[in-house]
C-alpha cells in the first residue's frame, strides 16, 4: 500500500504524467552525454535469472522499448551463501571495477536490486520483478522502463556514483516547476516521504536536523543525525523522529503546491532510494575485497545507512530482530561496516509532495491495478492495457485489468481480476480477485475466485514442455514446517494442503518436495503436471484446483510432476517471449484494422 500520507493531487498527477511523457520521447533513440543514465545495472540471485534478465534486456532493444547508448548490465550474485541487497550491492561494485577500471568514477549508474524469486507475487518469478507489466504504455511498460521514467530528471542533476533502488516499489513526487532533486553532496543522499507511524515501522525512518525556515515546501533539503530501520513507535518518539500534525499547514507550500497531509495525525518520513558518491562505493569496494565471500545476508539499506550520520551508534549491529535468517557473521561484517562507514554524510531530500509504492505481493497488485486506487489515477493505469477484449459489463470494466491479451467475445471476468499476457477461448469465466499470466484457456472453464495460474515454458532434455501453477491468492507460498507431520499446518487454496495431497492421491513422502529436506513448503511441493502443450498444462491445474474446490478426486500420481522452485530452473524464456510476442503481433493487426 501507499507509504506517503498524501492524498491524490493534481500536482502530483501533472509531474508524474510529464515524466512518463518525457521517457516515452527517449524510448529506441540514442541519448546525448549526460542527457540519461551512463549505466543501468540490474542484480539477480543466480546464472538462470541472469540468462533470463539479459534475454529480456536483449529483446527490449531490439523492439525499440529502451533508450540506446546506454550501457545495460545485468551482475548475478556469486553462488553459495544469500548475501541480501547489500551484498548485491557489494558485488555489483566490484563487476563495475573489473569491467570499466577506474572509468566509472565518472559515471552515473542506476543500480536496480531484482535478485529475489517473488514467492509473494509468483507471476513474477519467472522472468522476474523488474520486467512485471504495467497496464500502461505502448508498448506494455514493465517495471523497469516505469523506473526509468520516474527518475529521468535524476542524472542531469547528479554527480558521478550509484542510485540503490529496489524492483517492486514506486515513487512518485511533485515538486516546483523550476526545482530539481540534486545528488551532488558528498556521502550519501536519500529521498524521505511523510508516512505514517505505522508504515514507519516497517521501513527505514530518518532522525533529521531542524528545518531552515518556518515554511515547508515541496523540496527540502536536510541532514539527517541518525537512521533507524525498522523502528518501533516508541523508539520513532524515543528519537524525535515524529513530526506534530502542527507542523504543517495547507499554506505552506511556495506557489500553491500543497501535501494534502492528514493534519490531525503524527507522522515521519521514510526511505526509498539512495544515493552514494563514487568516494564512499569506492570505499565499500575496498572493504569487500579485503573480506572476499560474503556468507550472510546484508542489507543494504539497514547495514548501510544505520552506519551513516553524527548520531550513530554502534548498538545496531547487535540487532537481528528484523532479520530473516541469523548468521554468527553477519554482527562481525555489520560492525565492519559500522567502522567503516561511521562519520560518513547521510544528507536527505524532503519531497513532502511524494508518494511511496510497493507492488511486490499478490494484495497489493490486485489492489492498485484493479481498485479506484491513487497509484492507477496519478500514472494513468489502465483498465484494457493492448489488448482485444469483449464489451465488459460497465460496472467491471473499471475494476478489471488486462494487459496484452487476447480474450473472446463470450469471455466473462468478475471484478478485480488481473489477467496478463493470456489468451481464453468462449465460455471461460474468471472470478473476482484472480490473476492469470502467461496463459491459454481453449476449453470452457470457471476460475473460482481468489484463483492464481501462471504457466511456464520449459526446457526439459532439450524438449519444450508447460507447467501451470496454480493455487490461491491468498496461499502463503514462503512458509516452511521442518517435519513431513507438519504438512497439516499448510494451505491450499485455503483448504488443508493434506486433504488435497490425498485428493489427488498423492503421498506425503520426502520425495513430494524438490531442494532442501530440512524444511517443506507450498514453493517446494512437487505438485504441478508436466505437459505437451501450454493449453494442456492449464487444463490439468484447472482440475486440481476443481477437486480442492468441489472436495472431488483427481489422481496426479501418474504424471510427472514439478514444484515451483523447479520450475524456475527448467524455465524456457525464448518460448516465454515468442508467447508474448504473438499476441503483440495479433494484437497490433487488430489494432491497425479497426483505426
Amino acid at each position: 500500500m501507499a507509504a506517503a500520507r498524501v492524498l491524490p493531487s493534481v500536482s502530483l498527477r501533472e509531474a508524474t504524467q510529464r515524466k512518463l511523457r518525457k521517457f516515452s520521447e527517449l524510448r529506441g533513440k540514442p541519448v546525448s552525454p549526460g542527457e540519461f543514465w551512463d549505466i543501468i545495472a540490474i542484480t539477480a540471485a543466480d546464472k538462470k535469472q541472469e540468462l533470463a534478465y539479459r534475454q529480456q534486456l536483449s529483446e527490449k532493444l531490439k523492439r525499440n522499448e529502451l533508450p540506446l547508448g546506454v550501457q545495460y548490465h545485468v551482475f548475478v550474485d556469486p553462488a553459495g551463501a544469500k548475501i541480501g541487497n547489500g551484498g548485491s550491492t557489494l558485488c555489483a561494485l566490484q563487476s563495475l571495477e573489473k569491467l570499466y577500471g577506474d572509468k566509472w568514477k565518472s559515471f552515473t549508474i542506476l543500480l536496480i536490486h531484482s535478485g529475489g524469486y517473488s514467492q509473494r507475487l509468483p507471476n513474477a518469478s519467472a522472468l522476474g520483478k523488474i520486467f512485471t507489466a504495467l497496464p500502461l504504455g505502448n508498448p506494455i511498460y514493465q517495471m523497469l522502463e516505469l523506473k526509468l521514467a520516474m527518475y529521468i530528471d535524476f542524472p542531469p542533476h547528479m554527480n558521478p556514483g550509484i542510485l540503490v533502488t529496489c524492483a517492486d516499489d514506486i515513487e512518485l513526487y511533485s515538486i516546483g516547476e523550476s526545482e530539481f532533486i540534486r545528488f551532488d553532496k558528498p556521502g550519501f543522499t536519500a529521498l524521505a516521504h511523510p508516512s505514517s507511524l505505522t508504515v514507519g515501522t516497517t521501513h527505514g525512518v530518518f532522525v533529521l536536523d531542524s528545518p531552515n525556515c518556518l515554511k515547508h515546501k515541496a523540496l527540502e533539503y536536510r541532514c539527517c543525525y541518525r537512521f533507524l530501520h525498522k523502528p518501533s513507535i516508541e523508539k520513532m518518539h524515543q528519537f524525535n523522529a515524529v513530526c506534530k500534525p502542527g507542523d504543517f499547514s495547507q499554506q505552506d507550500f511556495d506557489g500553491g503546491d500543497t501535501a494534502y497531509l492528514h493534519l490531525d495525525s503524527e507522522f515521519v518520513y521514510t526511505d526509498s532510494l539512495f544515493y552514494m558518491d563514487y568516494k564512499s562505493a569506492q570505499k565499500l569496494l575496498a572493504f569487500y575485497e579485503q573480506i572476499g565471500t560474503l556468507t550472510c545476508e546484508v542489507d543494504a539499506y539497514g547495514d548501510f545507512l544505520q552506519a551513516l550520520g553524527p548520531d550513530a551508534t554502534i548498538e545496531y549491529t547487535r540487532d537481528t530482530s528484523n532479520v530473516t535468517k541469523e548468521e554468527s557473521e553477519l554482527v562481525d561484517v555489520r560492525q565492519k561496516i559500522f567502522h567503516l562507514l561511521k562519520g560518513t554524510p547521510l544528507n536527505v531530500v524532503i519531497l513532502n509532495n511524494s508518494k511511496f509504492y510497493h507492488i511486490g505481493t499478490t494484495e497489493e497488485y490486485l489492489f492498485h491495478f484493479t481498485s479506484d486506487s491513487s497509484l492507477k489515477s496519478e500514472l494513468g493505469l489502465e483498465s484494457i492495457a493492448f489488448s482485444i477484449t469483449p464489451d465488459i459489463p460497465e460496472g467491471s470494466a473499471e475494476r478489471t485489468c488486462v494487459i496484452q491479451s487476447i480474450l473472446d467475445s463470450s469471455f466473462s471476468v468478475a471484478p478485480g481480476s488481473v489477467i496478463e499476457y493470456s489468451r481464453l477461448e468462449p465460455d471461460v469465466s474468471v472470478g473476482e480477485n484472480c490473476i492469470v499470466s502467461n496463459s491459454y484457456i481453449v476449453t470452457k472453464a470457471v476460475l473460482p475466485a481468489y484463483s492464481f495460474l501462471s504457466s511456464l515454458s520449459l526446457r526439459i532434455n532439450g524438449h519444450l514442455k508447460y507447467s501451470t501453477m496454480t493455487f490461491g491468492v491468498q496461499d502463503n507460498l514462503k512458509k516452511k514446517v521442518k517435519t513431513l507431520l507438519d504438512i497439516k499446518s499448510l494451505q491450499f487454496f485455503g483448504v488443508c494442503f493434506l486433504s488435497c495431497l490425498h485428493t489427488w492421491n498423492l503421498k506425503v513422502t520426502e520425495e513430494l518436495f524438490s531442494g532442501n529436506k530440512a524444511c517443506f513448503s507450498l514453493w517446494t511441493a512437487r505438485i504441478f503436471p508436466i505437459c505437451s502443450s501450454l493449453s494442456d498444462s492449464v487444463t490439468m491445474s484447472l482440475k486440481m484446483l476443481n477437486a480442492v474446490q468441489n472436495n472431488s478426486s483427481f489422481n496426479l500420481s501418474s504424471f510427472q510432476r514439478l514444484s515451483i522452485e523447479e520450475m524456475l530452473v527448467y524455465k524456457d524464456v525464448e518460448d516465454m517471449i515468442a508467447h508474448r510476442e504473438k499476441i503483440f503481433l495479433e494484437v497490433s493487426i487488430n489494432k491497425e484494422h479497426f483505426n
